[in-house]
C-alpha cells in the first residue's frame, strides 16, 4: 500500500495516530512511513497540535478505587503517593492507547516531580500498548526514563535505550539493568532535529556488544512528542 500523493487518506491515518485508534499492523506500518516521510510526520505534529491540548476543556474526574488499586498494584505504587485528582474524562473518544499513554504521563509526572518537562515519547509494543515512558526537560538538560508495564526480562538480559536517527547508526542511550527507572543527560544524541524514534532492544547484562546498534530484538518503540 502506498499512501504517498492520497493526502486525504494520509490525514485521516495522522489523526486516528494521534487520537490512538490506530492499532496492531495499521499503527506498525504507519510509524514505519513516518521513519523516511518527513511530510508525513509533520503531518502527525499538526494533529497532535490540535487534539493534545483539548482534554483541558474536559471535565475533571476522579477515578474508582477500583481502576486505582490495579494502577498501583501494576505500577507498584504506595496509594498515598497515587492519589491524585487531574485526570481528565476525556471528551475526544481517545483510544485506549492514548488513555494508557497520557495516564502514564501523569503518573511519571508526579514520581519524578518534574512540571517543567517539555517532551515525552511514550514507548509502545508491536500491539501498541504503552510499556516505557520517557520524560525531557530541556531547560535543565534531563531526561527519565520509567518502566510503566513490560514483560519481564530474564536475569542474563537487561533492557537498553536508543535513540534511531534518519539516517546512520542508532545510539545507545542508557542500559536499565535491573531498574524501573533511569535519569540520563538529554543532549543532541537523545533528541536531536534527526531523531526520528527512540527504542528498547533486549541485550546481554552490560548491553549490546555492537557499539553500532542492537544486537537483540526491539522490543518497544515511540516518537517524541513535544509539549510545549
Amino acid at each position: 500500500m502506498n499512501i504517498r500523493g492520497n493526502e486525504a487518506l494520509r490525514d485521516r491515518l495522522a489523526a486516528e495516530y494521534v487520537a490512538g485508534t490506530l492499532r496492531g499492523g495499521a499503527r506498525r506500518r504507519f510509524e514505519g512511513w513516518m521513519y523516511s516521510d518527513a511530510a508525513l510526520r509533520s503531518l502527525v505534529r499538526d494533529w497532535e497540535g490540535r487534539l493534545l491540548p483539548m482534554h483541558e476543556f474536559a471535565r475533571a474526574q476522579t477515578p474508582s478505587p477500583h481502576v486505582w488499586r490495579n494502577i498501583e498494584t501494576r505500577l507498584h505504587l504506595k496509594p498515598e503517593r497515587s492519589r491524585w485528582h487531574f485526570w481528565r474524562g476525556f471528551g475526544l473518544g481517545l483510544g485506549s492507547t492514548a488513555v494508557a499513554a497520557l495516564l502514564a504521563f501523569g503518573i511519571g509526572l508526579q514520581q519524578m516531580r518534574a512540571p517543567s518537562v517539555d517532551m515525552v515519547a511514550t514507548l509502545t509494543d508491536a500491539q501498541a500498548r504503552p510499556a516505557l515512558l520517557v520524560m525531557a526537560d530541556s531547560d535543565r538538560r534531563t531526561m527519565a526514563v520509567t518502566l510503566v508495564s513490560a514483560e519481564p526480562v530474564p536475569d542474563d538480559k537487561t533492557l537498553q535505550l536508543w535513540a534511531i536517527p534518519r539516517a546512520g547508526t542508532p545510539r545507545s542511550l542508557g542500559v536499565l539493568g535491573g531498574k524501573r527507572s533511569l535519569s540520563l543527560v538529554l543532549d543532541e544524541r537523545a533528541a536531536g532535529a534527526d531523531v526520528a524514534l527512540l527504542a528498547i532492544s533486549l541485550e546481554p547484562r552490560g548491553g549490546s556488544p555492537d557499539p553500532n546498534g542492537p544486537t537483540g530484538p526491539v522490543l518497544y518503540k515511540g516518537p517524541w512528542v513535544k509539549l510545549l
